[in-house]
């Protein structure tokens, strides 16, 4: 089965035609500035060369119709008819308390998921016109929506209520879902191969590290707690988001500097992370190349981005009451060797210790990278969040037929 895999956002999308059966990604590529001047389709067949196409593309609609002519193209195409796209697979950022698994996308469903929005609105919105738009393109193929949050959806009331009266968690579903659902699932499972162990036995904590981060505890392939919160704001400092911090410190900033909300939604989310503190980057690569270069406060920024992980990963281990591996994916977790390295020193009295020439040898592919003693496995994994869609909608779309 050929799926097409999207992740749209406001003025792109993020595509793969994964076929489920070689589990192949036949191509891959993104549309950007849609609805903008100088829009760009860069398209990647799997055994071609990248091409970069310059296009007015005005709306979804017209950036889904050129993602499916350029699948079908003679110089640039993996299949020859829109007949060999068999369904189409969607991440949906928020599936609120509802949506506990992938489904079916129906005129119901459409009307469920526009409630949601409320809940993120600066993701689901295009996600839903990402799922208008291929209504349009291809009608008649089944299209399904695999949540983020769903993978999170077995955590403990404990671990997800916040300490506000329980009347506000009722009436607006305030509550931790947690987010990079389908990424910190992949890894899990690929651990576990790794490990040469079923799921189930293992307690994991996974480590999704790239501009948004987040950190899952998995105690049987169950996911008990996450960093992420109601909004991905919560938990790790971020390339420009702060994480963690005393919600009282923004109230403060807001009268002092007299921001509206949407200013002091902007500060938290766009100039705060590494960019707040290091002033330098969002890009750990450039703070850490800062760093070495001795500036102080890029100096900072790292290793403040290290300690919160270690403190996840301490805090984490509690609540699994033990630990087998420690999994980094996303584009920092799989490339920064100073970040493993640091976030890892220390934890030798957890039974867990990195080889350091492991770790500098890291390649992109799946690897151990801990000494041969450690009791805990420490793995690089790289992520494959397009793949978990297209297995999620070839189940879905077969268990509806």
């Amino acid at each position: 089965m050929n799926i097409l895999v999207l992740n749209c956002g406001s003025s792109s999308i993020k595509y793969q035609l994964i076929n489920t059966d070689s589990e192949v990604a036949l191509a891959k590529g993104m549309v950007a500035r849609i609805g903008m001047s100088a829009s760009v389709l860069t398209h990647k067949p799997h055994d071609r060369d990248q091409t970069v196409i310059s296009a007015e593309i005005l709306d979804h609609i017209q950036a889904t119709e050129q993602v499916i002519n350029i699948l079908l193209s003679d110089k640039y195409g993996v299949i020859k008819d829109r007949s060999e796209i068999h369904a189409i697979g969607h991440r949906v950022v928020h599936g609120g308390e509802k949506f506990t698994d992938s489904v079916l996308i129906t005129s119901d469903l459409m009307k469920e998921l526009r409630e949601l929005i409320e809940l993120a609105p600066l993701h689901n919105p295009h996600n839903i016109r990402g799922i208008n738009a291929c209504s349009k393109t291809l009608p008649g193929v089944p299209q399904v929506a695999v949540f983020d949050t769903s993978v999170h959806h077995k955590i403990p009331d404990y671990a997800y209520i916040y300490g506000i009266p329980y009347v506000l968690y009722k009436r607006y579903g305030i509550r931790r879902y947690g987010f990079h659902g389908m990424s910190h699932r992949y890894v899990s499972v690929r651990a576990a191969k790794m490990i040469g162990r079923p799921l189930e036995e293992l307690k994991i904590i996974t480590c999704h590290l790239g501009n948004g981060a987040s950190i899952t505890a998995f105690d049987g392939g169950v996911s008990i707690d996450t960093s992420m919160g109601f909004t991905p704001l919560e938990g790790l400092l971020m390339g420009t988001r702060t994480g963690d911090m005393d919600p009282a410190i923004i109230l403060h900033i807001m009268a002092r500097e007299e921001l509206t909300l949407h200013e002091a939604n902007t500060l938290l989310n766009k100039h705060s992370g590494l960019l707040g503190i290091s002033g330098v980057s969002s890009d750990m690569k450039e703070v850490t190349s800062a760093a070495v270069d001795g500036h102080s406060n890029a100096q900072l920024a790292f290793n403040t981005y290290c300690y919160r992980i270690r403190k996840y990963i301490g805090s984490y281990t509690a609540a699994l009451k033990g630990l087998d591996a420690v999994v980094f994916t996303g584009g920092v977790g799989e490339n920064s060797i100073p970040v493993r390295s640091a976030t890892c020193a220390g934890f030798e009295y957890l039974g867990m210790a990195i080889d350091a020439d492991k770790n500098d040898a890291v390649d992109g592919k799946e690897c151990d990278i801990s000494t041969d003693d450690s009791r805990v496995k420490i793995l690089v994994v790289p992520t494959n969040e397009e793949l978990v869609i297209a297995r999620d909608t070839k189940r879905i779309v077969e268990e509806s037929a």
